[in-house]
């Protein structure tokens, strides 16, 4: 137990690098664990990432598709966002889900929290099951431009295991939702 506990990283010193409305980089001279002196890049992120995986009475799912432009490709995904830190995450997946859309749902579960790429950031990401729904018209944010798509559940999951769904927060929700609702 105590060496699970024990920081084997020495910082010497740190300098913020970036910082914008959404990120900061942060680089760390440090000493590794094995002695080593080096540097350590670290993106704090100012939002939380909120995911959620809508499912109706019939077990269907909604995905959101768009140009991702990190990846510089298109993705599909449930609908997800930035929430932030200092609000309510289920405000912000309210918030998100009506956005991108035009649902709301009565029933809100939260399923997973998860660390998105812990070996460079400290995102945090929290996904939550909408269910009991009710629709309306979405109203995506200018920088979106989105695809909406109804499909059964496990024609998700079926895409997650072909690699067709890569987005982290979709992964971990639709795997999550086979496991604990599915698996009866």
């Amino acid at each position: 137990m105590e060496k699970e506990n024990r920081n084997p990283w020495k910082t010497l010193s740190s300098k913020k690098i970036y910082d914008n409305s959404w990120i900061s980089l942060t680089e760390h001279q440090v000493i590794n664990p094995s002695g080593g002196q080096g540097i350590y890049g670290e993106v704090n992120f100012k939002n939380l990432a909120i995911g959620i995986i809508v499912l109706d009475e019939n077990n269907y799912t909604w995905l959101v598709g768009q140009y991702r432009f990190p990846l510089k490709s298109y993705s599909w995904e449930i609908p997800e966002g930035g929430g932030p830190i200092q609000i309510d995450p289920l405000m912000s997946a309210k918030r998100e889900l009506f956005e991108e859309t035009g649902i709301s749902a009565n029933s809100w579960t939260e399923i997973q929290r998860i660390h998105l790429s812990n070996s460079v950031s400290d995102e945090i990401g929290i996904i939550f099951l909408a269910q009991d729904l009710s629709y309306g018209e979405s109203e995506p944010e200018e920088t979106e431009e989105l695809v909406l798509r109804k499909l059964p559940f496990l024609e998700a999951y079926q895409m997650v295991l072909d690699g067709e769904i890569t987005d982290s927060l979709s992964v971990a929700a639709i795997l999550k939702l086979k496991i604990t609702h599915f698996n009866s």
